[in-house]
Formats: C-alpha cells, structure tokens, sequence
C-alpha cells in the first residue's frame, strides 16, 4: 500500500530555555487558575486524564496479519522495554532505529501527534524475520483480533504502574500543574483512570491467554529472569534464535543499554507542551516492588485492595500480581 504521507521525524532534544520559560509563565499565568477552579469541584485531574483517554481511545480500521506481533500493555507497565525484546527478536538482535517508532507503529495515537511510521508504511515490516511489532495500550476489547496475529500482553503491579505514571505525567504533560500523589491516586483508583482502570485492562487480556497465540506475561517475572523471557517471547513469535542472536537480544534488552540509548524511546517534545522538560521519563528505574519510595503502607494497601475488589467485580480469575 503506498504511503500518502511521510510521518515527520520524532524530535527528541529539549527545547530552548526561553521556550521553557515561556511554557512555564502560560502554565502559571492561563492554566493555573483554571485547574485550581477544576480542583474547588472535585475535576483536576480527572479532567485531564478524560481527555488523555479519549484521545488515545482508539484504534483505526485494521485487519491484523500473520506478520503483527502486537504488544498490549497499560500506560506505564513495561511498554518499550517489550517493543524493544520484540524488535529486536524480529530482526535477530541486529535492530537499528532513531526512535523506536520510527518502526513500531502506535495506532492508538492520533496522526496529529506525529508519532512516527504508520501500520501502512512498509519499514514496519522490513525485519529479516517477516514480523512486524505493534504497540497499543487499549484494553482487549478495542484492540483488532485475528487468529494469525500475535499477541504479547504484559501486566505490572499497579503499584508500580502508579508510581510510574505519576512521575512520568508529571514530566511529559503535566509539569509544574501536576496534581499531589492523593489526588493522582484518587484519579487512578476511579473509573476515570488514564486508560480506563486497571483492573478492566488486566482482566481482558487475562482472559485471552488461553488463545494459541496470545502470550500473557507479567512485568515482575521478566525482571526476574530476562534470559528466560525473551527465549519464551521468541518461541512465541518463531523466531528460533542463535545462541549469539540470543545473547544480543537479551543485553540490548537490559535496563542499562536501553538507558544508554534512552533518546530512542523518549516522547516527542513537538507533541508536549511547552512547560515540561520529557528527558529521561521513558527510561526512569525500570524496578519492580519500590513502589515505597513514593507511597506510604496505607496507599500501598488502599491500591491492593481495590484492585482486588475491581478484578472481582469483573469476574475475572486473575489475582493479580501485587
């Protein structure tokens, strides 16, 4: 299918001080006294993630191939770390890229936001496996189904996916207006989630692992053993590596390479506002289990509590990983 447009580059580098500082006095200035009238009714942040989630709420008419490995996973639970094994699998440790969305697709995100190759560009699918690797952070429901795709779903304690998000808001959208952690976690355990809730993300997929080809991992065993998930995620995807092709996925897989060329996975400064500085927000710690570092034993509990309840609410088998 040819290509109608050619996506812009993602950019990367930080703004210009002035620019910054021009952000910061139309954050103080414009939008700091409307987001204290929001928060006087009860609707900061619940507006923003609102909006965030309704933006980023769908997918286009797609009919999935046998070549798309998708990568499903809530906002803040591992997501380039897997785009990176799967791409990286796929072109038997030898990938190469400016950005990883100059070749993995998100098509969740609106054009407008520029982030990168589209699912019609054919660089996507240029990998000497024949796959191609797919990124959406939209629940099962909403996400194309096909029995010849693939579908690599991870899920992360929602501890840590809170901690994560609260940090990364705050640098890539929100800055200086972000939100205190109670309220963040009044938000994040509401159904006006970023994304939806997670329990609704969690139990969807949940129910898809039984499926042939849908592999079902959690954020905690991978860290546990990363040797022995990206074995299971390319016999998933069947790609048989070489031993070396092994040994090159898994250290360009670490938390530290992928820190080293953290800028292929930082959020494109043309799509965030002026007021906030993004660098380093993809790659932060990539820990599991130090979500103390931010919240106290009770909101610890408050956040298993009510998973729990949501996941029981829904039916659903899964227990969980907190």
């Amino acid at each position: 299918m040819a290509i109608k447009k050619k996506p812009r580059p993602i950019r990367t580098r930080p703004r210009p001080k002035w620019l910054y500082g021009l952000g910061l006095a139309i954050a103080y200035g414009l939008y700091w006294p409307v987001i204290q009238l929001l928060m006087l009714f009860g609707q900061w942040p619940r507006a923003m993630t609102r909006l965030m989630t309704r933006l980023l709420g769908k997918f286009p008419d797609y009919a999935p191939t046998a070549a798309d490995v998708f990568v499903c996973s809530y906002y803040k639970s591992g997501t380039n770390w897997a785009l990176q094994i799967c791409q990286q699998i796929a072109w038997r440790g030898q990938a190469q890229f400016a950005h990883i969305h100059d070749v993995v697709p998100w098509p969740d995100i609106p054009r407008r936001f520029h982030y990168g190759v589209s699912l019609e560009d054919p660089i996507s699918a240029a990998s000497p496996s024949g796959l191609r690797v797919i990124k959406t952070h939209l629940p099962a429901g909403k996400v194309p189904y096909s029995a010849t795709a693939r579908y690599l779903c991870i899920v992360r304690d929602p501890k840590d996916v809170f901690v994560s998000s609260y940090h990364f808001t705050r640098q890539t959208v929100a800055g200086p207006l972000m939100p205190s952690v109670e309220r963040w976690l009044d938000c994040f355990l509401s159904g006006d989630a970023m994304f939806g809730p997670w329990a609704e993300h969690a139990a969807g997929y949940w129910e898809w692992r039984v499926r042939p080809n849908v592999l079902f991992l959690t954020y905690e065993d991978m860290k546990r053993d990363l040797e022995q998930a990206v074995t299971q995620i390319a016999g998933f995807m069947g790609v048989n590596l070489s031993p070396p092709e092994l040994l090159a996925v898994v250290h360009k897989s670490s938390f530290p390479y992928m820190k080293s060329i953290e800028h292929c996975f930082e959020a494109n400064v043309a799509s965030q506002p002026l007021w906030v500085r993004p660098k380093g927000a993809m790659i932060r710690r990539g820990e599991a289990g130090k979500s103390d570092d931010v919240l106290s034993a009770a909101q610890r509990a408050r956040i298993d509590d009510y998973c729990r309840r949501d996941l029981a609410r829904l039916h659903s088998t899964f227990q969980g990983v907190g």
